[in-house]
């Protein structure tokens, strides 16, 4: 069972500066744990204890609104991880943590992910590069919150994405997430419904290609603005 830790472990960002030994030594304090397909990882209220990897599959931050919408805050997939702000700054989470599909998660607790950072000068400065990336995204995302147009709201999130997890392609760009039309709507504030108008009108026109919930943004689409 350590061994496969440690192989999980050397795909993990946050651990990819570290030798064969110290993987050894931090996969001690790893217990693994696997999930099923709408399963609750994380409850808002249990956010400041433990750490969590995604080994493979994927999860899904959901904050729910008085009004009993939920909107998706963040989706993390195989080599990223959540609940660490919370073990740093003591404070929980305004949300819940679900897998979309089944996922094997790799879980941390409190005491031995602060040892991590106070023994393992990599892993802090992993940690320090991941975090202020997230702050940029989390930049973007307010960004693409204040345009009115729609259609400007799907592009700089799609823009986003493909920054974030595209796998280019000659023709384009293959969004390395699956988004069903609801997905989209919730991460930027918009309905179901315009969502789909937006996306099947940039269909239409050959700007994008969607097969098994792949979003493609083809080359013209990149190139050209938005109509405001």
């Amino acid at each position: 069972m350590e061994n496969v830790k440690i192989d999980f472990l050397k795909n993990i960002e946050l651990f990819s500066g570290l030798d064969e030994e110290e993987l050894n030594q931090i996969s001690s304090k790893v217990v693994l744990k696997e999930f099923k397909k709408n399963e609750v990882i994380l409850y808002e209220e249990d956010t400041n204890e433990f750490m969590y990897i995604v080994l493979f599959g994927k999860v899904t931050v959901v904050k729910t609104t008085e009004d009993g919408k939920e909107i998706i805050l963040a989706a993390h997939q195989a080599g990223e991880f959540f609940g660490e702000m919370s073990l740093i700054d003591g404070m929980t989470s305004p949300a819940t943590v679900m897998a979309t599909e089944n996922s094997l998660v790799a879980i941390i607790a409190k005491t031995d992910f602060l040892g991590l950072l106070t023994d393992y000068r990599k892993v802090l400065e992993k940690m320090l590069l991941i975090l202020c990336s997230r702050l940029r995204g989390s930049w973007k995302i307010i960004h693409m919150l204040n345009f009115k147009n729609a259609s400007q709201r799907i592009k700089m999130l799609f823009l986003s994405l493909s920054f974030d997890r595209g796998q280019k392609t000659p023709d384009g760009v293959t969004l390395g997430i699956k988004l069903t039309h609801q997905n989209i709507a919730d991460m930027i504030g918009l309905t179901r419904e315009t969502v789909t108008r937006v996306l099947d009108k940039w269909q239409k026109d050959g700007d994008i290609g969607i097969k098994n919930k792949l979003i493609h943004l083809n080359m013209k689409f990149l190139e050209k603005d938005v109509d405001v």
